[in-house]
C-alpha cells in the first residue's frame, strides 16, 4: 500500500472531509467514496486495511477476491461446452425445419429416381440427428440455467422461435410416414401417430401462449414488427398438414377420422390468425417501409402459412373423401360429404397459392434491394419456400398439371441449393463462434448486475 496514505483509504478520508465541509451526511459521503474506490485499480500489496473508513467498506482483499471470482465464473461460462449450452437458442430448430423440408421435397419430387430417394433418406437421418442433438442441448440448457427460460420467454424476438420446435418435429413425422412405414411395417404408424399428438399439443401451446406474451409483456410498436410473429402461429398449420399425412395411413378408420377432425381444428386456429397478422404486417411495410437489412429475410415468412395451409387443406380433404364413407360421417348429407371437403379444399388451396405468389414477389423484390449479413435468419428462406413448393407439387398431382409439376421441380431444386448455401454459411460461422449468441442473455445479465449492485450496496451500508 502507499505509505503516504494516498491510496484508497486516504482518498476516502479526503472525500469524507470534503463532504462534511459541504454539509453532506456521512452515508452520502461514504457511498461516493465506495463508488470511486471501485473504479480505481487494485494495488498489489494487500496488507493495509487501515484508514478512516476501515471496517465500513470491503477491504482491498475482499474486493479483489470478489472480482476475481466473478471474472473466473464469466470466463468459465464462455468456454467449451458451457458456452454452447448457455448460448443455445430455440432458433436452432429452424435448421431442422429447413433440413426436414428438403428431405420431403426430394422424396416427393415429381420427376423422381432411386438415387433421389436415398438422398432424401440421408437428409432425413441427418435431420433426426440434428433434432435429437438440439433437444438434448435444450434440456441441458434449461436444466443448468433455469433462469434463462423466463428471460427467453419475455424476449420480444427470441421467444417467437419456440414455434420452430414443433414444426421441426412435424417434418420428422412426415418422413417417418413416407420412409419408415413402408420399410419397417405397421407398428411405425402408431409411433408416428403418438409423435403427432405430442407435436399438436406443443403447436397449440405456442399458437395460444406466445401471441398472448406479445400482448401482455412486450411494448411493441408497429415499426418494430417483423414477420417472425408468424412463427408460433404457423405451428398448428404445420401440425394439421402432418395430421392429414398420418391419418392417411392409419389402419383404424375411427382413429383416422378423429385425427382428421382435430387437424381441421388446428388448421382453423392457425390460418385465420395468420391472415390477421399478414394484414398487420402489410400495413407495417406500407407505412414504415422495409425492415432493417439484418432482418430483411423475414419478408419471405408469409409463404409459410399460405403454402402449408394450402397443402394441409388439400390433404385433409383427400383423407376425408376416403374416411367419411367408411365411418358413416355426415351420412344424412346428400352425396359424399368427404367429396365436398375435397373439392372445397382444393379450391381454397389454389386461392392461397395465388396469394402466396404475391408475397413471393414482395420478398424477392425486397431482398434484391440491398445486401444483408449472414445470420441464423437465413434459415427462414428454406422452410417457407419449401412448404410453398409442397403446395405447388400437390396441386400438380391433383389437377394433374404439367405446369405445376415443372414449377414444383424447379422450386424443389432451388430450395435444395439454397439449403446447401445456408448450411455452408452456418458451419463456417459456427466454427468461428459468431453464431453462439443468445440475445436474451443481455437482458438477464442486466438484471443480475442490478440485483448484485443492490445487494452490494445494502451490504456496505
Amino acid at each position: 500500500m502507499d505509505p503516504s496514505g494516498a491510496g484508497i483509504c486516504g482518498q476516502g478520508q479526503r472525500t469524507i472531509d470534503q463532504s462534511y465541509a459541504k454539509g453532506l451526511p456521512f452515508t452520502a459521503a461514504f457511498r461516493d467514496t465506495s463508488q470511486q474506490s471501485i473504479r480505481m485499480p487494485v494495488a498489489e500489496d494487500t496488507d493495509g486495511d487501515t484508514g478512516a473508513d476501515s471496517g465500513l467498506q470491503p477491504s482491498e482483499v475482499e474486493f479483489r477476491g470478489h472480482k476475481t471470482e466473478e471474472s473466473v465464473g464469466k470466463t468459465k461460462e464462455q468456454r467449451g461446452w458451457r458456452k454452447v449450452i448457455r448460448n443455445f437458442t430455440p432458433s436452432w430448430f429452424s435448421v431442422t425445419m429447413g433440413t426436414g423440408i428438403v428431405s420431403i421435397l426430394l422424396h416427393n419430387l415429381p420427376y423422381n429416381g432411386t438415387w433421389l430417394y436415398w438422398i432424401s433418406v440421408i437428409m432425413f437421418a441427418l435431420n433426426v440427428l440434428l433434432f435429437s442433438l438440439f433437444l438434448l442441448i435444450s434440456i441441458l440448457h434449461y436444466t443448468i440455467y433455469p433462469e434463462i427460460w423466463s428471460a427467453m420467454i419475455r424476449h420480444p424476438a427470441q421467444s417467437l422461435f419456440i414455434g420452430t420446435f414443433p414444426m421441426g418435429l412435424a417434418t420428422i413425422i412426415n418422413m417417418v410416414v413416407f420412409v419408415c412405414v413402408p420399410a419397417w411395417g405397421p407398428w411405425v404408424i402408431y409411433l408416428a401417430w403418438a409423435l403427432w399428438w405430442v407435436d399438436a399439443m406443443v403447436a397449440v401451446f405456442t399458437c395460444f401462449y406466445l401471441p398472448f406474451v406479445i400482448m401482455y409483456f412486450h411494448k411493441t410498436e408497429l415499426s418494430t414488427m417483423t414477420a417472425a410473429w408468424l412463427l408460433p402461429i404457423v405451428a398448428p398449420i404445420v401440425a394439421a398438414a402432418s395430421g392429414g399425412i398420418v391419418a392417411e395411413v392409419l389402419p383404424n378408420p375411427d382413429h383416422a377420422l378423429w385425427t382428421v377432425i382435430v387437424s381441421y381444428i388446428l388448421w382453423g386456429t392457425g390460418v385465420p390468425l395468420a391472415m390477421v397478422v399478414l394484414v398487420i404486417y402489410f400495413q407495417r411495410l406500407t407505412v414504415h417501409k422495409l425492415p432493417a437489412r439484418e432482418v430483411i429475410v423475414s419478408v419471405i415468412l408469409p409463404l409459410g402459412p399460405l403454402g402449408q395451409g394450402g397443402f394441409g387443406i388439400m390433404q385433409l380433404g383427400k383423407v376425408a373423401f376416403k374416411i367419411f364413407p367408411e365411418t358413416h360421417t355426415l351420412d344424412i348429407a346428400p352425396g359424399n360429404a368427404g367429396e365436398t371437403l375435397y373439392v372445397v379444399g382444393w379450391l381454397i388451396a389454389l386461392i392461397m397459392w395465388g396469394f402466396a405468389i404475391v408475397w413471393l414477389f414482395f420478398a424477392l423484390a425486397s431482398i434484391s434491394r440491398s445486401k444483408f449479413p449472414f445470420n441464423m435468419g437465413w434459415w427462414g428462406f428454406t422452410f417457407p419456400l419449401g412448404v410453398f413448393t409442397v403446395s405447388t407439387t400437390t396441386l400438380g398431382k391433383e389437377l394433374p398439371s404439367l405446369f405445376f409439376d415443372v414449377l414444383g421441380t424447379i422450386f424443389s431444386v432451388s430450395v435444395t441449393l439454397l439449403w446447401i448455401m445456408v448450411a455452408y454459411g452456418t458451419v463456417r460461422k459456427l466454427a468461428t463462434g459468431k453464431l453462439l449468441f443468445a440475445p436474451c442473455l443481455k437482458d438477464l445479465e442486466g438484471i443480475e448486475q442490478a440485483q448484485a449492485a443492490k445487494h452490494f450496496g445494502e451490504k456496505v451500508v
